[in-house]
């Protein structure tokens, strides 16, 4: 992918929220492309929410060609057909010495089942979750705060910061010196985005959680980072916005186009691996060139 590209998108809406990778078009680039494996993970566990599409999918199968074993979580019944098709795809690319792939469906923004997703996926690594990785989301677009009903606002938040409190709180019990908890935030919560005042506010809280986290693990030798993509092409995209909106998507950084899940992954990759080892509380930003000073 070049650093500029004459990018548009066919125009498309999705009703649901997160919104279905499979039938988006085009669909999201998942596969590593040009990418050369190192076994960075080889015979380490992670565990990865919202990982059925978009970045957590790419996420997902990076982490398993650097030989991990991986778990992760999808939302509801509706995406049951994009969290068979990333299983499918780790089997293809699992190393041989991990183990087989698990997707859990939950609601994460909930205590208890994230206690027993945690619990689950420990159990099936052995005992141990060597990396977290926080990343599910959901986002809705507003005109006006006053716009904002209480119902989203609690929906919102218990997807995009709650679910990371809950999965965090139970995963660390499993985790040894050398762990790694790694939080999806977004430039929005650097620039700002008065259409999406809540979803900005949840990212806003990611990075302060992130930093907090940090000092708070550090002594366990638990390395706690972020990641903060720009636009990128994922289900989240025509599940929120028009069909305009859409069809130019992204255009709006210094590259002129939006990312592709692929091109995000290997900032995950890094901060899982010890290339990071002596990196905490700090957020990468994939963004296309957006300037944020973060």
């Amino acid at each position: 992918m070049s650093a500029t590209h004459d990018q548009a998108f066919p125009s498309q809406h999705q009703d649901l929220q997160p919104g279905k990778e499979h039938i988006m078009d085009p669909t999201p680039d998942a596969l590593p492309r040009d990418y050369k494996t190192a076994e960075k993970l080889l015979g380490k566990s992670a565990l990865i929410t919202g990982g059925d599409s978009g970045i957590g999918r790419a996420v997902c199968l990076h982490f398993a060609l650097e030989g991990a074993s991986v778990a992760f979580t999808y939302a509801n019944s509706d995406e049951v057909k994009d969290a068979n098709d990333t299983l499918h795809l780790l089997n293809q690319l699992k190393t041989p010495t991990a183990k087989p792939p698990l997707a859990f469906p939950t609601d994460a923004g909930f205590e208890d089942n994230c206690r027993k997703v945690v619990e689950a996926a420990a159990a099936h690594f052995g005992g141990t979750i060597d990396i977290l990785v926080n990343n599910a989301a959901e986002q809705y677009v507003s005109n006006s705060i006053t716009d904002i009903t209480e119902e989203q606002l609690e929906r919102v938040f218990r997807t995009n910061i709650f679910s990371y409190f809950y999965m965090t709180k139970f995963a660390v019990k499993y985790m040894k010196e050398g762990g790694s908890i790694i939080n999806t935030a977004s430039v929005n919560a650097y620039k700002g985005n008065d259409k999406l005042l809540d979803y900005t506010a949840t990212k806003g809280a990611i990075v302060a959680f992130t930093r907090g986290l940090a000092l708070q693990l550090v002594e366990k030798g638990i390395r706690v980072n972020g990641v903060a993509p720009g636009p990128v092409w994922t289900p989240l995209i025509p599940a929120s916005f028009d069909e305009e909106a859409v069809a130019n998507f992204g255009k709006q950084v210094p590259m002129k186009r939006a990312g592709q899940p692929n091109e995000i992954a290997p900032s995950y990759v890094f901060l899982a691996s010890l290339d990071s080892s002596y990196i905490t509380g700090q957020v990468i930003h994939p963004n296309g060139g957006t300037i944020v000073n973060g």
